[in-house]
Order: C-alpha cells, then sequence, then structure tokens
C-alpha cells in the first residue's frame, strides 16, 4: 500500500510542475491527494484523474491562496470529503515579473509576498488549527536556491520572500515540535518546470546548468521525492531543516 497508506495530503499549487509530481508521489505511496489551483482548472483535473487511477481518492480545489477566508474553505472542504489532514505541502507561490529592486514598485513586492510568504502563513495556520489537537502531522514548505543566493537577475523581491519562508519554517518548527508536528521545507534550484520557460532564458538556463556540480538541470520528480521523505515517518526526527534540492548549486 505504500508508507503513506491512510493518510490524506493537502498540496497548494497542484496542477503543473513540481506540485504535480508531489502530489502523484504522494499518492503513489498510498496517500489521499487534495490540491488547489488558481488558473490551471484542466491540468488540475487531469492530475486528480492521475491520482484516482492510482487507486487513490482525489480533490481539486479552485483557491486564491492569498485569501484567508479562500484558505480556510479549502481547509474545512479537504477535511469534510477526505478525512482529517496529516500532510501538507505548502506549494503555491510564484516570482509574477523580473525586475530591478530600484524600479519595483511597492505594490509588486506586497503582491509577491503575499503569493509566496502569506499563503504559506494563512495555510500553515489552518492546518496547524486541525492538526494541533490531534498532535501529529507534517508540514512541508517551499522555498527556493535564491534563499540562500539572492536570486538571479531581477528576483532580490522573490528572493525575499523565500527566504522569509525558511526563517518561518525553522520558527514554525520549534513553536510546534512539543506537539508532535514536524514542519521542514525544500528549496529547489534550476528545476525544469514552465517556472523557468517563462522566467528564464535559455542561455540563462544553460549557464545554471554549466555552474551546477551535477551538470544538469533538476526535475520535478527530484523535488517530489524529498516531499515524500519529509512527509514521511523516515524523517521522523528532522524538523526545521530545509532541504536545499540543487545539484550542488548551492556549494560554494
Amino acid at each position: 500500500m505504500g508508507e503513506l497508506a491512510g493518510r490524506i495530503a493537502l498540496v497548494t499549487g497542484g496542477a503543473s510542475g513540481i506540485g504535480h509530481a508531489s502530489s502523484l508521489a504522494l499518492a503513489r505511496e498510498g496517500a489521499d491527494v487534495a490540491l488547489t489551483y488558481f488558473s490551471s482548472a484542466d491540468e488540475a483535473r487531469a492530475v486528480a484523474a492521475e491520482i484516482e487511477a492510482l487507486g487513490r481518492r482525489a480533490l481539486a480545489l479552485h483557491a486564491d491562496m492569498t485569501d484567508a477566508a479562500t484558505v480556510e474553505r479549502v481547509v474545512a472542504e479537504t477535511e469534510a470529503k477526505l478525512g482529517p489532514i496529516d500532510i501538507l505541502f505548502a506549494n503555491a507561490g510564484g516570482i509574477l515579473k523580473r525586475i530591478r529592486s530600484v524600479e519595483a514598485t511597492l505594490d509588486l513586492w506586497n503582491q509577491v509576498f503575499a503569493v509566496n510568504t502569506t499563503s504559506t502563513f494563512l495555510i500553515c495556520q489552518a492546518v496547524l488549527k486541525r492538526m494541533e489537537p490531534r498532535k501529529r502531522g507534517a508540514i512541508i514548505t517551499m522555498s527556493s536556491l535564491a534563499a540562500f543566493t539572492g536570486g538571479g537577475p531581477g528576483a532580490t523581491h522573490y528572493a525575499a520572500s523565500k527566504g522569509a519562508i525558511v526563517t518561518y519554517t525553522r520558527g514554525l518548527a520549534r513553536e510546534v515540535g512539543p506537539l508532535g508536528i514536524r514542519v521542514n521545507g525544500v528549496a529547489p534550484g534550476l528545476i525544469g518546470t514552465r517556472f523557468h520557460d517563462v522566467f528564464n532564458t535559455p542561455a540563462g538556463r544553460a549557464s545554471a546548468v554549466a555552474a551546477t556540480p551535477l551538470q544538469r538541470e533538476g526535475t520535478p520528480q527530484d523535488v517530489a521525492e524529498a516531499v515524500v521523505y519529509l512527509a514521511s515517518d523516515r524523517s521522523s526526527f528532522i524538523t526545521g531543516e530545509t532541504i536545499q534540492i540543487n545539484g550542488g548549486a548551492g556549494v560554494y
């Protein structure tokens, strides 16, 4: 049945890329999976169908994860239809645009923090309200290599928001660890997803690969495997950590 058999997972931003791969990886290990999407309705339905084809239950929910009432609805609906949430992968986020810091507007700064950091806070808070009385659960947050390097060209706003997630992950782990809940994060480097199709260039990607000791881009499955590990009992004595998944790009 898999090491996550009988558990309920919620993956935000689960319709494509890393979220898609992680949703399927969790399902392959036996979890029933709810996933949220914002604009990719057809992709979300396709992911749900893939999960069901694996013999697991699935739920695809449209949601703006920056809205507190919507986030609460997502959690309530997941638990009503699938059961108590055991695993949360707070994956939703994005860069919105690349721009030099001196040219960025305050509105863009706030939007990027809302999409990345506030959405993570809101979903963790909503899920923890249910996990804490049960004294169990695993939460995985989504950071980035940018949190450790400051980001690529025009990405300081994004890097700052992802750096905040690393700190939030560490602090939250200390807060809820005594209640039997673990909180860890993943920080991908260059992963071959739509994110880099839109916000990177072939030359930029080739340069990043050349500077990576393993000499390749990562795949969504590379990240999904780490998500499954952090969700499982194999990582039962790990909390407050953010695993960098970047082929060695963070080694200096």
